[in-house]
């Protein structure tokens, strides 16, 4: 089965937060992690089935759904699942905001390793929390969790660790034995683990992710984990996400923490989450080659024809954290704004230099964006 990644849709004047920041310029907008491709065949027949009945009262998950999300996660994860375990939400950024004020009091804090995704960051102000920040070291050729610094961060008022993996923005798939290190320090310190792995069904690498919660049951009975079709499926418009949490001491104040806040799922957010996940593998298979193409590219062409730039083989994601330093810009999202490309700049992740790219888009936008980067280190080094 062939599906097409090749055509390039017009995004322009359908809304699009993405495409509408640049209305009206000349600016490829491959900033916010939404992609430039169709949802697949089977969502895009679901939803016309479900608009067709006419009805769109309020909404619960079908009985099939969960059905088909506990077998995908013994599938895919081999992560048995109990369906009670299971929290629907409209999306996971207000969950990170659920998990802050679910524990704790007014005050206390809420940690996370950047350079974070901007929402990590909102969050525990947001809730009336501390952030504090553990920046990730380098190991070798790979940004990895800083240990010892996280430990010596936390306190007797730490109460949750943000986590995201795969990492957004630095396209880190991490290996069990550091999410282990990690939630073993968790626990020692009655740490909240809420591990956001959205973007969980989007290995490059020919490796697995492997969710936090899998790691043994004192593990998973300290962790929130977030997922959602979204990010695999192009469906974030659609609002659909889920929290799965073991333990019913976390699940309970989660669940006490969005009444009368947070708003159910919609009907054709179920409709979209069922059928990406029952009929869509061949699709997900075909969108992960496609992106292992694009992501060679933009490893080769960084590294290899833009001097002053480089950046990671990406393992997970379809984001590419690119290092700027050397080309000494104040604001290089601003740099590659006006050369044509819209980029989202670290300094919004607490990545001062860097910039990420989204490589979700058809290989001709992909290309055009990079030469467009490609001219303008050029021009300013001549």
């Amino acid at each position: 089965m062939s599906f097409d990644f090749d055509t390039v849709p017009d995004r322009r004047g359908t809304d699009s937060l993405k495409w509408h920041r640049y209305h009206g310029r000349d600016i490829l907008p491959m900033w916010v992690a939404d992609t430039d491709f169709q949802a697949p065949p089977c969502v895009l027949e679901a939803l016309h089935a479900r608009v067709e009945h006419g009805v769109f009262g309020y909404a619960v998950a079908p009985k099939e759904l969960v059905e088909v999300l506990v077998a995908r996660m013994a599938r895919m994860y081999q992560w048995k699942i109990e369906p009670e375990w299971i929290v629907w939400l409209p999306g996971l950024v207000p969950a990170l905001n659920l998990a802050c004020r679910a524990f704790g009091d007014d005050g206390d804090e809420v940690l996370t390793f950047t350079p974070a995704y901007p929402p990590f960051l909102a969050a525990a102000p947001l809730s009336r929390r501390q952030m504090k920040v553990v920046p990730l070291r380098r190991e070798g050729k790979r940004w990895t969790f800083d240990l010892e610094r996280f430990e010596s961060e936390l306190s007797a008022r730490s109460r949750v660790l943000l986590l995201c993996s795969p990492h957004n923005p630095v396209g880190r798939r991490y290996e069990p034995d550091e999410l282990r290190a990690v939630a073993e320090i968790s626990l020692k310190h009655n740490v909240v683990i809420c591990s956001d792995e959205i973007h969980c069904d989007l290995v490059l690498d020919g490796g697995r992710h492997t969710p936090t919660a899998t790691l043994g049951e004192e593990i998973a009975a300290n962790t929130i984990t977030l997922m959602a079709p979204s990010k695999t499926f192009n469906v974030p418009g659609l609002n659909c996400a889920f929290a799965i949490i073991p333990n019913v001491a976390v699940r309970r104040p989660f669940k006490k923490a969005r009444e009368g806040i947070v708003p159910g799922t919609n009907a054709l957010g179920y409709a979209a989450c069922l059928a990406a996940y029952r009929d869509g593998e061949p699709w997900r298979a075909a969108l992960i080659e496609y992106l292992r193409r694009n992501s060679r590219l933009v490893y080769e062409t960084i590294n290899n024809e833009i001097p002053g730039l480089s950046m990671d083989e990406v393992q997970a994601t379809y984001l590419a954290w690119i290092d700027t330093r050397q080309l000494g810009l104040a604001e290089p999202g601003r740099f590659f704004e006006q050369a044509g490309v819209g980029l989202s700049d670290g300094e919004d992740f607490l990545g001062s230099g860097f910039v990420r790219l989204n490589f979700g888009c058809p290989q001709k936008t992909l290309r055009e964006g990079l030469d467009r980067m490609k001219r303008a280190v050029d021009k300013r080094m001549h």
